[in-house]
């Protein structure tokens, strides 16, 4: 650790050199690698990021206004260097191990300062306070600034703070356009664009106690987008549905969402010695690259101070995608039924099943749905090796944290899936981290299904093993062809799933070409080919990976269903292999007993892929592989399935993936 005293801008400004003040960065932090930099000016207060020299967000302003007073001055600043190193394991992660290291610095201004931090894959900065007692955070100025307004971005817009199920989207920077078609209109997070050759994910991390950042575009000159984030709820009341969301029903133990009636003026009241979240800026040569990315989980939240050992990733067996097996809720929603689903489980080496939506009266979770003996199916489940796991609206824990994992605990339930939070402000995400830890002390796993994108909770939290914040599969229920799914599961690879784990819930085994199927509840499907469906197994990150369709539709295809449950959720290394948000997404994974997997998707166009298999090392390996058949993209649900080959490492299997197709490949030494 390094203090260098008397900052370089207060030693140019006594000079007089105001303007060389203002064009020389008082700070600039280099990666260990000096690929990465992030430059930072004091008045104003400023940065830009750098990648192999190219700027790839240019100079933009930054800020935060706490008790009424914007925390920036001409006053003279101390800056700290630090160097940081070494790894920490991680059980329940894409890689065995998480790269720490990065260089670091610290401008005080006194009661507040900004941090700076450079790792090889990105950079980012915070701002961090000492002030006693509570504090109010009016506003913080965030900005990303793009330096071509040519730039190819992909983006998801919305208007709902947090609930990010929408369809990624390519466009030029110029072209951004938020605030017009819809009230409020932003730019969710992670936003991704390219500059120079080189590649930007805007994510966050570390967001405790504060809103989540959505972006909005600035109407300035160039290609500016500044903060739009919620401001914390004043009033608050319950909803029992979201048909109209400006005009809820107000309920009681019925509730699904809680919702806001109006809002403070200012973003949270905190603690003002504190740090805040970081603004993180993923940088890679190529797209596919982002999903190798650590810095989000390297700059999180350290573990909290419980044992989890006892926490227990895995596949979970879903009833609510396939309509409880295709009977309905009415018919299907049983005991006897979820019996059968422990059974198909617990026969097939699955882990989890989830009781979803119906298992509860009225959603009123302290009364039981009387078709259904929930505890005899959590003793009957816990008897045979697989946990039961309860869907929960947030609405029925708000306030009752404790309670609630206190007492589905002692029932012998696993977890919960908690939904319909869909909400970024600091009073929702006080609810996260809350009941996180109340789960924790309850050995409880938690699945946020309605919720935003991770921001790295789970390093502090692990038992925290999924987020929605996607637009995932369980659209197909409601498919009308109004969009390109198509397009949509190949850009949220690069987009969503750079943030971390997400709750797509893949695994259909009725499969359609593009155009040739509109939504279906009772019994759902799938656009795409089947190898579509098994290659997301590998290709999207989820230590709670549902398999979404029904057990009698996998029954009947237990070819390709014993190859998706035996895939594993957690990694030993990720290795993205190509591709881009507008054409196809393909990764190789390592499993922890050194066994590899590789995948890829493709959109609406078919295409010839090289699998480089240079990430294997060396020696000899056996190939068993699910691929499109010739004629995959008329008749879906036909593939070819090879086994026993044998190739060397580092040779290059050609493989064809039809108009929505895919492959998965298991890769045994």
């Amino acid at each position: 650790m390094k203090w260098i005293v008397g900052a370089v801008f207060g030693a140019l400004a006594a000079t007089g050199c105001l303007a060389c003040a203002q064009e020389v960065p008082a700070a600039t932090v280099v990666s260990p690698d000096g690929r990465n930099e992030i430059r930072f000016w004091p008045e104003p207060l400023a940065y830009e990021v750098v990648r192999d020299g190219v700027i790839v967000v240019a100079k933009t302003e930054i800020g935060m206004k706490v008790n009424g007073r914007i925390l920036a001055s001409r006053a003279s600043f101390r800056l700290r260097t630090e160097s940081k190193s070494g790894s920490v394991d991680m059980p329940i992660y894409k890689k065995a191990k998480l790269d720490l290291a990065g260089n670091e610095a610290f401008a005080d201004f006194g009661e507040w300062g900004l941090r700076l931090a450079a790792h090889n894959d990105g950079v980012a900065y915070r701002f961090e306070t000492k002030i006693t007692g509570r504090i109010c955070v009016d506003s913080e100025t965030v900005g990303v600034t793009i330096p071509s307004a040519d730039a190819i971005c992909s983006l998801n817009y919305g208007y709902r703070y947090g609930c990010e199920e929408t369809v990624p989207m390519t466009c030029k920077a110029k072209d951004i356009v938020t605030g017009m078609e819809k009230e409020r209109q932003y730019v969710y997070l992670p936003f991704t664009y390219s500059v120079g050759g080189k590649y930007v994910a805007v994510v966050e991390s570390d967001v405790f106690d504060y809103p989540i950042l959505n972006l909005k575009r600035k109407p300035v000159a160039g290609v500016v987008l500044e903060a739009d984030m919620s401001r914390f709820p004043k009033s608050e009341y319950n909803a029992a549905n979201n048909e109209d969301w400006t005009a809820f029903v107000r309920v009681g133990a019925r509730a699904r969402w809680v919702c806001i009636d109006s809002f403070a003026d200012w973003l949270v009241e905190t603690n003002g010695a504190r740090t805040f979240p970081w603004r993180v800026f993923v940088l890679a040569d190529r797209p596919s690259d982002f999903c190798a990315a650590d810095i989000v989980m390297a700059l999180a939240r350290e573990t909290s101070a419980h044992d989890f050992a006892w926490v227990r990733p895995g596949k979970v067996a879903w009833d609510w995608w396939n309509d409880w097996d295709n009977m309905g809720v009415t018919n299907g929603c049983t005991t006897a039924s979820y019996k059968r689903f422990i059974d198909f489980a617990a026969k097939t080496g699955v882990e989890y099943v989830i009781m979803d939506e119906g298992w509860s009266e009225e959603l009123d979770i302290w009364r039981f749905n009387p078709r259904v003996d929930v505890p005899e199916v959590i003793r009957y489940g816990n008897e045979k090796g697989v946990g039961i796991i309860l869907w929960m609206a947030w609405a029925q824990i708000y306030g009752s944290e404790e309670k609630v994992a206190r007492h589905f605990a002692r029932l012998g339930a696993k977890g919960f899936k908690v939904d319909f939070m869909d909400r970024g402000d600091a009073g929702a995400e006080r609810f996260l981290w809350k009941f996180a830890e109340e789960c924790a002390k309850n050995h409880m796993l938690v699945d946020y299904h309605g919720a935003h994108h991770p921001t790295g909770m789970s390093r502090a939290y692990p038992n925290v093993l999924n987020y929605e914040g996607v637009h995932g599969l369980e659209g197909m229920k409601w498919f009308a062809n109004e969009y390109d799914f198509l397009a949509s599961d190949v850009g949220m690879f690069f987009l969503r799933m750079t943030a971390g784990p997400m709750d797509y819930t893949p695994g259909a085994m009725d499969n359609y070409p593009y155009g040739k199927y509109a939504g279906d509840r009772r019994n759902p499907g799938s656009v795409g080919t089947r190898c579509r469906q098994m290659a997301m197994m590998v290709l999207f990150e989820a230590p709670l990976q549902m398999l979404c369709d029904a057990p009698s539709k996998y029954e009947r295809n237990m070819e390709c269903f014993s190859f998706m449950a035996a895939t594993p959720v957690v990694w030993a290394d990720t290795v993205g292999l190509g591709g881009s948000p507008d054409t196809f997404a393909a990764v190789a994974r390592q499993s922890r007993d050194g066994t590899w997997y590789a995948a890829a998707i493709t959109n609406r166009d078919g295409r010839d892929f090289i699998l480089d298999t240079s990430f294997l090392g060396s020696g000899e390996w056996r190939i068993e592989m699910f691929r499109d058949a010739s004629d995959a993209d008329a008749y879906p649900m036909h593939y070819i399935y090879e086994r026993d080959r044998r190739i060397l490492a580092g040779e290059k299997i050609p493989i064809r993936l039809v108009s929505g197709g895919g492959f998965v490949v298991r890769l045994t030494k």
